[in-house]
Order: structure tokens, then sequence, then C-alpha cells
């Protein structure tokens, strides 16, 4: 939630591949006070079954830029493997090369004090798009 002195952030994840959220993505939040300041890692959370992470840490007082980080490659592998088995010629099967193109996604941006930040990511396996949401 948040203050006059702070921003909060929140985010969804939606597999546009298969219409549906995504579950059990790992979600990790670094934020730093400054463009020249080092990040400072605040925690994580996972996607529930709605894709939202909703216990994400608290933003600390003094943050000017957030990054999200999104571990997909182990959601990506496990969807990737029902959709090549119920589809012969899904990319799986058909391309050689790594299992996952995208194994992580990170997203920084700037935030100001008194602002929430809903960033939702749209996720297929070859494309992924972010927005700020409300």
């Amino acid at each position: 939630m948040s203050t006059s002195t702070t921003a909060s952030v929140s985010t969804h994840i939606l597999d546009t591949s298969v219409g549906r959220p995504a579950e059990g993505v790992a979600v990790h939040l670094s934020a730093r006070a400054g463009r020249d300041a080092d990040w400072q890692a605040l925690g994580g959370s996972a996607t529930d079954t709605d894709g939202r992470c909703k216990d994400l840490p608290a933003l600390p007082e003094g943050t000017t830029h957030v990054r999200l980080d999104f571990a997909v490659e182990p959601y990506l592998e496990k969807t990737a493997k029902k959709q090549a088995d119920a589809q012969q010629d899904a990319p799986a099967n058909r391309d050689s090369g790594p299992g996952v193109f995208f194994p992580e996604v990170a997203i920084t941006f700037a935030v100001v004090p008194g602002e929430h930040y809903h960033v939702p990511l749209l996720l297929n396996p070859f494309g992924y798009s972010v927005y700020r949401g409300s």
C-alpha cells in the first residue's frame, strides 16, 4: 500500500498463448533510491492461481526505481510440454535450440511517492509485453 512518502507495486501474469493466468511463477522485487544507487533486494513471491502476486514486500522510503524479476523458465517449460503433447507441430517439437527462449523477464521502472504501480506481464513462449495497469 502506498503512502505519501512511498510507492507501492503489484503485478500479475497472463499467459497469452493459452489465455489463462500463469500460476507458480517466482517474482523478485528490488528497489533503489536514485539512478546511481545499488539495487536492494526486497524479497519476492510467486503468482497464485489468478496469476497475481498479492504479497510483494513494501517499498522503502526514498525508492525511485523498482525492478521486477520474473523467473518464467520453469513455468514455460511446463506449459511447452503440455502444448507440444497436445499439438504435434508446436514449436517445442519442430524447433531446435533452447527449450525456453526467455528464461527470465526483468522489468525496471521509475516510481514516485504516493503512487501505486500495477505492472502486468503478458507472456507467451516467444515474446512478452508489459504496461502500467491500474
